[in-house]
């Protein structure tokens, strides 16, 4: 599966849009991550497990749109954004969409 984020793939004709497709998943923090965040804002620096956090998510939803095109049979996905949204208080939700496209 070749996955873009632009309207057209180098080399390659799209001969047919199959429409959106998507995958999401939600996230939450967990305590101890929280204690180990809080100490380090103290002193600075990166978050390294929230790093990861956000990091395994984009892929899990990635793999899942991946998914959602190769139901309808895609060579490959346009397009292709981005999207993250607070469900609550520590639970965030991630969102990878694109179009679907079979290539000649």
């Amino acid at each position: 599966m070749i996955i873009v984020n632009t309207e057209k793939i180098a080399g390659r004709e799209i001969s047919e849009s199959l429409g959106l497709v998507r995958g999401s998943t939600v996230r939450a923090r967990n305590i101890g991550r929280d204690i180990f965040a809080s100490l380090k804002n103290i002193v600075g620096g990166e978050i390294e497990e929230y790093t990861k956090l956000q990091a395994d998510a984009r892929e899990q939803a990635l793999k899942r749109m991946t998914d959602d095109a190769q139901k309808l049979g895609a060579d490959a996905i346009v397009n292709v954004r981005f999207t993250t949204a607070m469900i609550m208080q520590g639970c965030a939700e991630i969102l990878a969409f694109g179009t679907a496209v079979k290539l000649k």
